[in-house]
C-alpha cells in the first residue's frame, strides 16, 4: 500500500494521480490519495477518472474540512 498526498496540486492534481497509478503503483496494489476538494467537483471528477482508466475504487471519504482521500486498487486486466 501506497500513500500520496497530493494537497499541495489544490485543484490540479489529476494527471498526478493517474501517472503515480500508472508508473508507481504495482498490479494488485492499493493506493490511497489524499487531496484537497474544493467545491467537491474533484471528488466525482477523481472516481471518474479512476473508473475510465481500469483502477478499482475502493472508498471515498471526508478526511478532515478541507480534504479527501480515495483508496484505489490497480487490479489486474
Amino acid at each position: 500500500m501506497q500513500r500520496f498526498d497530493l494537497r499541495h496540486k489544490k485543484a490540479d492534481f489529476y494527471d498526478d494521480m493517474l501517472n503515480k497509478m500508472n508508473s508507481e503503483v504495482a498490479t494488485n496494489e492499493v493506493a490511497i490519495f489524499l487531496f484537497e476538494i474544493g467545491d467537491f467537483s474533484s471528488v466525482q471528477k477523481s472516481a471518474d477518472l479512476v473508473k475510465e482508466n481500469g483502477y478499482t475504487l475502493m472508498n471515498s471519504l471526508k478526511f478532515n474540512e478541507v480534504d479527501w482521500t480515495i483508496v484505489v486498487k490497480k487490479s489486474a486486466e
